[in-house]
């Protein structure tokens, strides 16, 4: 079985489409950095999916920018992140 790279993944699903520029922005700094995604975020990162979301992270650690970072502390951090969200977003206290 041929395992889709994760340019076509994003390709594949529209992404990139998915989740406006400040969202993403927040999100990266959560994942990559230090900081915190609001809550109208995490609910972009949710429509996103899954799937997306993790496509989107390891691209970013294919750039040879980020090489110095530990792909491990990063996957764990985006997972955190998603998780994070994914209960926020599922929270009763926030249906309407």
């Amino acid at each position: 079985m041929v395992t889709k790279g994760n340019d076509q993944i994003i390709k594949e699903n529209n992404c990139e489409s998915k989740i406006g520029l400040p969202c993403v922005l927040e999100a990266f700094t959560s994942i990559f950095n230090t900081g915190s995604i609001s809550n109208k975020c995490c609910g972009e990162l949710v429509v996103l999916g899954k799937v997306c979301h993790s496509a989107l992270v390891k691209r970013t650690l294919e750039n040879p920018l980020f090489k110095d970072l530990n792909p491990a502390t990063i996957i764990a951090k985006s997972i955190q992140t998603w998780n994070n969200c994914l209960a926020l977003i599922d929270s009763p206290s926030l249906s309407t």
